[in-house]
């Protein structure tokens, strides 16, 4: 069973920083596409940020220049830093992954989701 679990949510002011985790673990065969979405209430998700295997980075205009995406890929694990932070980054933040398992099957998965709010 191949699971998604994200960590480094929480409040912060206006022009702060956190950084995000996203740690994949199961019978993990590769791990393609990672990437960031968010919601918030009353809006639909969101994508935020998206790093491939290999290849360009890509992100949402109201986030580039603050927010960086970046992997790690001995870890499985996909980061999220964002700085300058204002109180409409406030949502819920879910990674995903696009992974090939043991089993041959390959999917999407998500994480549970992590809240960031932005207030001071």
């Amino acid at each position: 069973q191949v699971q998604l679990v994200e960590s480094g949510g929480g409040l912060v002011q206006p022009g702060g920083s956190l950084r995000l985790s996203c740690a994949a673990s199961g019978r993990i065969f590769n791990i393609y596409a990672m990437g960031w979405y968010r919601q918030a209430p009353g809006k639909q998700r969101e994508l935020v940020a998206q790093i491939p295997s290999g290849g360009s980075t890509n992100y949402a205009d109201s986030v580039k220049g603050r927010f960086t995406i970046s992997r790690d890929n001995a870890r499985n694990t996909v980061y999220l830093q964002m700085n300058s932070l204002k109180p409409e980054d406030t949502a819920g933040y879910y990674c995903n992954a696009d992974i090939w398992d043991y089993s041959g099957r390959r999917g999407t998965y998500w994480g549970q989701g992590t809240q960031v709010i932005v207030s001071s």
